[in-house]
């Protein structure tokens, strides 16, 4: 049986000394993520810059989480590339690694061409192909793509593709898909302005990128939603909402680095071409964190 992927995921950040990938700090980061709830790890998303990063880079990263994170938390690896065939030889080797799903978003550099049957047609190779299970990953905002409901309905009958990270914020499409899908099959939301509704609709979880600074809170939405305690849920998310939008939407990565930064995280500059968060942004995410008390003061 397909392994079940439920819960909060952090998609991780990719620390760097100069430009070099800082081991190190990635592993510190995931030590204390360890002891937070999480039911695992994303590498080499989109939050963890995985396009800037080379093949080598990547497999040390997935090779690291793999040896620091707790036993009983998932691994899943962003194993992306242009080509079915590329795809297929890269998801083998970072399963080597440790992985223990692929996240697979559709080549788009041939945007035209990609109509929804080629991308049934990859996905279908690579699950067919992949050692390890695979997790569709629809962000049409960076692809320029959607991989749409109908598609991932038909997908789903795949026995080796375990379910969606939904990125795009739009919540129907979590109700046109979760009653198309084989129980097993498991939706997870990407955007976290919309953690809370999407479990109410039936989501399985989420893989955040807001929960590389605040993990434990968004953790506490999703137990809060098991016990029932909507109001308190509801209160949780909307007083999340602020920051969410300033490292999802408004600032982006360089914020989240920064935010972790000064939450004792290892999150350092942003690999370039993206450059560093600047004083303005800087002082956006420190009154956020502020304001929901995870600061104990502002630094000047």
């Amino acid at each position: 049986m397909i392994k079940s992927f439920e819960g909060v995921f952090v998609a991780l950040t990719t620390p760097f000394a100069g430009d070099e990938v800082a081991v190190d700090g990635f592993r510190k980061n995931i030590l204390r993520y360890n002891t937070t709830g999480l039911a695992g790890y994303v590498v080499l998303g989109s939050t963890g810059e995985a396009v800037l990063l080379g093949d080598a880079e990547a497999e040390k990263l997935v090779a690291a989480a793999r040896a620091t994170a707790a036993p009983e938390m998932k691994v899943i690896a962003g194993a992306s590339r242009e080509s079915t065939r590329l795809t297929i030889e890269f998801a083998g080797r970072l399963a080597g690694l440790g992985a223990d799903a692929v996240l697979i978003k559709p080549p788009h550099y041939y945007k035209s061409q990609m109509k929804q049957e080629a991308i049934k047609h990859y996905y279908f190779e690579v699950a067919d192909k992949s050692p390890v299970p695979v997790l569709i990953y629809n962000i049409p905002q960076n692809t320029g793509i959607s991989v749409e409901p109908t598609t991932i309905i038909e997908l789903s009958r795949h026995p080796n593709m375990a379910g969606v990270k939904d990125s795009s914020g739009v919540l129907s499409n979590l109700s046109d898909v979760i009653p198309g899908v084989r129980p097993d099959f498991r939706f997870l939301l990407g955007a976290g302005s919309i953690f809370l509704a999407g479990l109410l609709l039936g989501s399985s979880g989420g893989i955040l990128a807001l929960a590389a600074a605040v993990p434990d809170l968004c953790v506490k939405i999703q137990v809060l939603f098991r016990r029932g305690k909507l109001a308190e849920a509801r209160q949780l998310q909307l007083d999340l909402a602020p920051l969410n939008k300033a490292l999802t939407q408004t600032l982006g990565i360089p914020a989240i680095k920064y935010a972790i930064d000064l939450l004792g995280y290892a999150g350092g500059p942003p690999r370039p071409p993206l450059l560093p968060l600047d004083e303005t942004g800087k002082e956006l995410v420190r009154g956020l964190l502020a304001k929901l008390g995870l600061l104990e003061s502002q630094p000047a």
